[in-house]
């Protein structure tokens, strides 16, 4: 399986990137001590870095603010993942634990204040690509619930049969997720630009040691980019 960005992505965005870690054959489960762990550790990080400013003013956050506007995403009506993470840990919420793996993620994502997904790569159809939505596609929302319509040029991730996450990195459809019988799992770390590109490597680094030491398995790290937009999986 092959995960990578269109070039039309890059045109919009040209130092756009995404770092990878992937685990096949992977150890999940419901969460545990050392998953909880991270996770409270994660939440202290974050709060700690948050400090009380408005989490829309920090850097890491306010450059997706504008990338949504750029590509016509509403911030305020449809804020990035990891604005709605920050804005909930910034007054004072409490995060769930949801399973191992969807834990690490989260740490990661709130550690180093970069959106971090978690796929389940057992139920996506052929390759999954970071692209503009197609004519006539539909987006599942978690939990279930009716397929959405999807406007063709959306940025969007995709497999081969739907949208897996709805504009861009807003939120994660059903399709994909990660389950504690999840065994092959995909982790994409998205940044660009100066205030997010440091936070997408360490984010990537702090992860793949995460998942080898609390979920093991064949572990792949990577970073997509412009000059390499393909990553076998």
């Amino acid at each position: 399986m092959l995960f990578r960005v269109d070039e039309a992505v890059f045109r919009l965005f040209p130092t756009f990137r995404v770092g990878i870690v992937a685990a096949r054959g992977a150890r999940n489960g419901p969460s545990t001590k050392s998953s909880k762990e991270a996770l409270d550790a994660a939440l202290r990080a974050a709060q700690g870095e948050l400090g009380p400013l408005d989490p829309r003013a920090h850097p890491a956050i306010e450059a997706w603010r504008a990338a949504f506007a750029e590509v016509g995403i509403n911030p305020n009506k449809y804020p990035s993942s990891i604005e709605a993470l920050a804005r909930r840990v910034s007054q004072g919420g409490a995060l769930p634990a949801i399973n191992a793996a969807v834990d690490l993620a989260n740490s990661a994502a709130l550690t180093f204040l970069v959106p971090v997904g978690c796929h389940d790569l057992g139920r996506l159809e052929g390759d999954l690509e970071v692209r503009l939505s197609r004519p006539g596609e539909v987006f599942r929302p978690m939990g279930g619930g009716d397929a959405e319509p999807v406007d063709a040029g959306e940025v969007v991730y995709g497999d081969g049969l739907e949208v897996r996450t709805r504009r861009w990195v807003w939120r994660q459809g059903d399709g994909a997720k990660v389950t504690e019988d999840s065994a092959d799992l995909f982790f994409p770390i998205d940044g660009f630009g100066e205030s997010t590109l440091d936070r997408v490597t360490r984010a990537r680094d702090y992860l793949a040691e995460a998942v080898r030491e609390h979920l093991g398995g064949h572990i792949t790290v990577g970073m997509a980019h412009r000059d390499f937009a393909e990553v076998h999986l």
